[in-house]
């Protein structure tokens, strides 16, 4: 089970002002099938996809037994991460 926290979902609005449209299975997909997974700051973790040539897509989440919370998201130039 995946849920998103309030800043979570508010988050696609911000993002798509900014010109920058995310939808939410892009979230989604991010989290079950990451490229890559940042175990850095844990108890959160960073899960990383390419969402196009130049961007990837990182979301922030934590995991409370079954469920996976949402916390933010933000997309970052590939060549950062």
């Amino acid at each position: 089970m995946i849920i998103f926290t309030k800043h979570a979902k508010e988050k696609f609005g911000v993002l798509a002002r900014h010109g920058f449209k995310v939808e939410v299975q892009d979230v989604l997909d991010t989290v079950n099938t990451p490229n890559k997974l940042d175990l850095s700051r844990l108890p959160l973790l960073i899960a990383q996809r390419q969402i196009d040539n130049k961007h990837v897509l990182r979301v922030v989440y934590k995991r409370q037994r079954e469920v996976k919370k949402i916390i933010t998201f933000y997309p970052g130039r590939d060549k950062k991460y």
